[in-house]
């Protein structure tokens, strides 16, 4: 089985996300898929597993495998996160629903450490950018503004919405850099500084809810075993070693690059 295949044959869920999810989208702007696939189990047995990740087979789409899908999430990664919240949703099996029933399960306040650390790599790198070139990559600025706000509203609520509402405007004038980078700046540490008092005070639990994901995760192999053929061996196992495990998802969320877990 290729991974082509993986991904057109057992996605469980897929979605938009961007600017076209995060209500940014302007003329021009690409439409990003994301999704989750389900390796068949039997293809576990062998000595090459499937692949944690799969780029493509479409430009600008990238899936993961359930299993480290969910362990990204339980780890509060921002892209992982934000994937579980789209309101442009393509694809959903009955496994796809369960896993959007549970996206409250992976919530906690452990986003606060996560997000904000985030943050604060993205924040290096465009200050080099200012001290190199003169100005920022005005997209990254905007995009990094809009994950600060949405920590905020996050621990302050306990509630993930990605679309920004009537921060539209707003943030669009920093992506076309009319809005001088020390107001930037301030805007930013303004934001920091209000998701540190939401995470002492938050809904959210000190940590996500592991033993109901893996529940589901155990639940969701072992029926796969139950209805998988014969076990064959990964058509590309070889090839995988030459990805970084996860390489799409360390892209800054929204657009540009970056690192996380």
């Amino acid at each position: 089985m290729t991974p082509d295949a993986l991904v057109r044959d057992h996605t469980v869920y897929s979605c938009v996300m961007g600017s076209r999810a995060f209500g940014l989208a302007t003329e021009g702007s690409d439409t990003d898929v994301r999704g989750v696939f389900l390796a068949p189990t039997a293809l576990f047995w062998g000595f090459g597993k499937p692949p944690t990740h799969v780029e493509g087979p479409a430009d600008e789409q990238f899936s993961w495998e359930l299993e480290r899908f969910c362990a990204l999430a339980l780890r509060a990664n921002p892209n992982v996160l934000e994937c579980l919240h789209s309101p442009l949703v393509e694809r959903l099996d009955d496994t796809g629903r369960e896993l959007l029933s549970l996206r409250g399960a992976f919530l906690s306040r452990q986003a606060h450490t996560t997000f904000v650390r985030y943050a604060l790599g993205q924040r290096r790198k465009l200050e080099a950018d200012v001290r190199q070139h003169g100005a920022p990559r005005w997209k990254h600025a905007m995009h990094l503004l809009r994950l600060l706000a949405l920590c905020g509203d996050l621990l302050r609520t306990g509630r993930l919405v990605i679309d920004v509402g009537a921060d539209r405007e707003p943030l669009l004038a920093v992506k076309r850099g009319e809005v001088p980078w020390p107001e930037v700046e301030r805007r930013m540490n303004r934001l920091a500084a209000e998701a540190d008092d939401a995470a002492a005070h938050s809904p959210l639990p000190p940590e996500p809810d592991h033993a109901r994901i893996e529940d589901f995760l155990i639940r969701t192999r072992h029926a796969s075993a139950l209805r998988s053929e014969p076990a064959r061996s990964f058509e590309s196992a070889r090839s995988l070693e030459a990805h970084p495990d996860d390489q799409g998802a360390q892209r800054v969320p929204g657009g540009g690059s970056g690192q996380l877990g």
